[in-house]
């Protein structure tokens, strides 16, 4: 496709689209949201390039192979689990800590939001491998 209109909206959306999913994936535990969603929402920004600048430009602008991005999801999903095995708990049981952030205060980070970060990377992974090898065909 080569619509001018089309390649100047995916520049500017997709890095509007890629802070709103990480929006989503933070706030996944109080509101709609999460890692799953927020995966689609990525994937989608980088579907809309794919269709305005072909399938390569979409795999570039990645920059991480996506069957290793889908891996390395599925391992942090799973290693948010090992803190509550370790300390002799049902497998992904949440366990939080709070951080002093500058400027911000204390933020409670927990393994809830790894194990999100984990199916975020997953379905942003495994959403983009089927829509980039059907552009493919």
């Amino acid at each position: 496709m080569n619509s001018l209109v089309l390649r100047t909206a995916a520049r500017f959306l997709l890095p509007l689209l890629l802070v709103f999913s990480v929006v989503l994936l933070l706030q996944g535990h109080n509101e709609p949201g999460g890692g799953f969603v927020g995966g689609l929402v990525s994937a989608s920004a980088f579907t809309l390039y794919a269709v305005a600048f072909g399938r390569d430009a979409a795999l570039r602008a990645v920059g991480i192979n996506l069957q290793v991005l889908a891996g390395l999801g599925v391992t942090i999903a799973i290693l948010s689990g090992v803190p509550a095995l370790v300390l002799s708990e049902p497998f992904l049981t949440g366990h939080w800590a709070t951080v002093p952030i500058p400027g911000i205060g204390d933020v409670k980070i927990g393994t809830p939001l790894l194990f999100d970060i984990g199916v975020y990377c997953t379905v942003w992974g495994v959403a983009l491998i089927m829509v980039l090898n059907l552009a493919e065909e």
